[in-house]
């Protein structure tokens, strides 16, 4: 049976130098969580099957190469960080920023990008109190409902840029709650991650 580096490494075609930086993400997150929480520690021996990799398919849903990525709520870095260790590799040209108001978490997400040698801007603020942004593509992970991410993404989303957001089993009520207020175009991807879950694409966003 092989091991979840080398899977992860086969599904999304990363080099042996980007899987060695997340497997150094992956000891800080064991050795910092039991102080500050980064994830639940259920899930902490899933790392690389449910964090890493759902991280991985937000970065490949986006489909970009270029431009500012800017990562809602980053917590313990997912997706915001893994999005960034794959850009080294695959977008060099992409600036991930994080926005994170827990300024323990800033610590960590700043102490990963220095141990991996990663660019990552990192904001410890609250994100309704950060400048807009102008991001190209916005992402977040369990943060808030869907209306809530589109008043987030009014604020910091360039004018042509797209969000992505994942979703559990109820994001049909999400989309429809949101409609009632917002108009946007929006594409639903599978996440093989989590067979419950969704990976929505959405642009074009607006007041309705």
């Amino acid at each position: 049976m092989e091991s979840a580096q080398v899977s992860f490494q086969r599904r999304f075609n990363v080099s042996r130098e980007t899987i060695d930086r997340l497997t150094e993400y992956e000891q800080l997150v064991k050795k910092w969580n039991p102080v500050i929480n980064l994830t639940a520690k259920s899930t902490i021996t899933e790392i690389w099957t449910r964090h890493m990799a759902d991280s991985a398919e937000i970065f490949e849903v986006a489909n970009t190469n270029a431009g500012r990525w800017l990562d809602l709520g980053s917590g313990g870095g997912f997706p915001g960080l893994v999005v960034a260790i794959i850009a080294k590799e695959h977008a060099p040209d992409l600036a991930v920023t994080c926005i994170e108001s827990d300024t323990r978490k800033c610590e960590f997400l700043r102490t990963v990008t220095r141990m991996t040698e990663i660019s990552v801007g990192v904001l410890s603020t609250r994100i309704e109190d950060t400048p807009p942004h102008n991001a190209d593509v916005l992402s977040a992970r369990a943060l808030a409902p869907l209306s809530g991410l589109l008043e987030m993404a009014e604020r910091h989303l360039s004018q042509n840029g797209t969000a992505v957001f994942h979703k559990g089993r109820s994001w049909r009520n999400e989309v429809e709650d949101a409609l009632e207020s917002w108009r946007f175009k929006v594409e639903k991807y599978d996440n093989p991650t989590h067979p419950d879950s969704v990976i929505l694409k959405i642009g074009d966003i607006a007041r309705g």
